[in-house]
């Protein structure tokens, strides 16, 4: 790994990874804030800002944007998540200039047109009911408003329809101004890219960014809730997702945590794709997984299944909840550092894959981490750690549940918590 970090005089940080033996370079810029920076009037602002960033610049229009990249044969792009936003490129080495200036232009030049605005939030009403209109996106937007009840971190990153209608080019640029600072921005590339040349192109088309925030940014610390939503649907199916408070990245669990979803519902070697898909045929998908915030996480299981089979479903995949805190085989943890060691590595073997890996590394930890760094963490996790935090994390925390779809046969949410409570105390109980 040939990672060098250098911090600008702006206090932008610029990372690189040299990949000699490839023709093209995948480069963006990750800025370390995304929906949950937005205040309450805010809602879904981030996303939008995203959108705009490429309805044209003082410079360029539009059009000038998207034919510019494309008449060199690259690609650009943007995305939107909770903690963090990303606007990225991958062009042929010789382009990584025209790369460069595009997106500083982007970040320091838009317009905000407020022609550009009035279609852009057109296509933004359409997005927001095309997500509505897909359950398997509706019970994850729901689960987290109920997981996270009245917080920033659980509303769904689009907005709503009236708040995105309500948005000036006056709110866009303070969001821009309060956010998009050169302290919480990182410019990463990965491929043919010379550290050296590409730091001084960073460095002279990105002068313009703010270098300390207009007025500190919004942030308010998550409190985990749980509870239980259910949204009746006529449907062919019932998307369920069962879940519990995780780990946040800098806590010691946040690993065994990975681990953990991996073993329940990482892959056609899981136990729940065997025990719920393959025995006993109760869905067509199931998995588990973990997602780490910066203050909090969240472990879920989800599934989806018809309506007859839902009374068996939510039975057994709490089971398997149980039989993980009683034991877990080391084959098992093997197999699952096995995935993640085969992740990493053929990560490596992809420039823009490898790019947002650094990136979302420098945000969390301030720095790149080897994959032997990261190999030795997981190689310290045992049975006993694994057990212990299923015990912990399944029965002695408030679950949370969302549902979308025919839910009549679904179990009440108290029969659910019931199950869910711990081992020891249902014990004592029996007795």
């Amino acid at each position: 790994m040939n990672v060098e970090i250098t911090r600008l005089p702006s206090g932008l940080t610029v990372v690189t990874e040299s990949m000699p033996h490839l023709e093209s370079v995948a480069l963006g810029v990750w800025i370390k804030s995304g929906s949950r920076n937005e205040t309450e009037e805010e809602h879904g602002i981030a996303h939008l800002l995203e959108h705009m960033a490429f309805k044209g610049t003082a410079r360029r229009s539009a059009r000038d944007i998207a034919e510019e990249i494309e008449d060199v044969g690259g690609e650009l792009n943007a995305a939107t998540s909770t903690e963090t936003t990303s606007y990225y490129a991958r062009v042929l080495k010789d382009h990584v200039p025209l790369a460069v200036d595009i997106l500083a232009d982007i970040l320091t030049e838009s317009a905000f047109d407020e022609e550009e605005l009035r279609r852009e939030k057109h296509v933004i009403l359409q997005e927001i009911g095309a997500a509505n209109d897909t359950p398997d996106d509706v019970v994850f937007d729901k689960f987290s408003e109920v997981a996270y009840r009245g917080q920033t971190i659980g509303r769904a990153i689009l907005g709503t329809p009236e708040r995105v209608k309500s948005f000036t080019p006056m709110q866009i640029r303070g969001y821009l101004s309060r956010n998009y600072t050169t302290d919480r921005m990182f410019v990463v590339a990965a491929g043919a890219v010379d550290h050296q040349t590409f730091c001084k192109q960073v460095e002279e088309r990105f002068a313009g960014l703010p270098t300390s925030p207009s007025a500190p940014p919004v942030f308010d610390a998550a409190r985990y809730i749980g509870g239980d939503i259910r949204e009746e649907r006529d449907l062919m199916d019932t998307q369920v997702l069962l879940g519990f408070e995780g780990k946040a990245y800098h806590m010691r669990d946040f690993y065994c945590s990975q681990i953990l979803a991996n073993i329940l519902g990482g892959g056609m070697s899981s136990r729940l794709f065997q025990e719920v898909r393959e025995h006993r045929g109760l869905c067509y998908s199931v998995y588990a997984f973990h997602w780490g915030f910066s203050d909090t996480g969240i472990f879920g299981i989800h599934a989806a299944t018809g309506a007859d089979d839902l009374p068996k479903l939510i039975p057994v995949i709490i089971d398997e909840l149980h039989k993980s805190a009683d034991t877990i085989h080391q084959v098992e943890i093997d197999r699952a550092r096995a995935q993640i060691r085969a992740q990493l590595l053929m990560g490596q073997e992809s420039p823009a894959a490898r790019a947002g890996q650094i990136a979302r590394q420098m945000m969390l930890y301030g720095r790149s981490i080897p994959n032997e760094e990261m190999m030795e963490r997981l190689a310290g996790i045992t049975t006993e750690r694994l057990t212990d935090l299923a015990g912990r994390l399944f029965f002695d925390t408030v679950p949370t549940l969302s549902a979308v779809g025919p839910i009549e046969k679904l179990a009440p949410m108290s029969d659910i918590a019931s199950a869910l409570s711990s081992p020891v105390i249902k014990a004592k109980a029996a007795s």
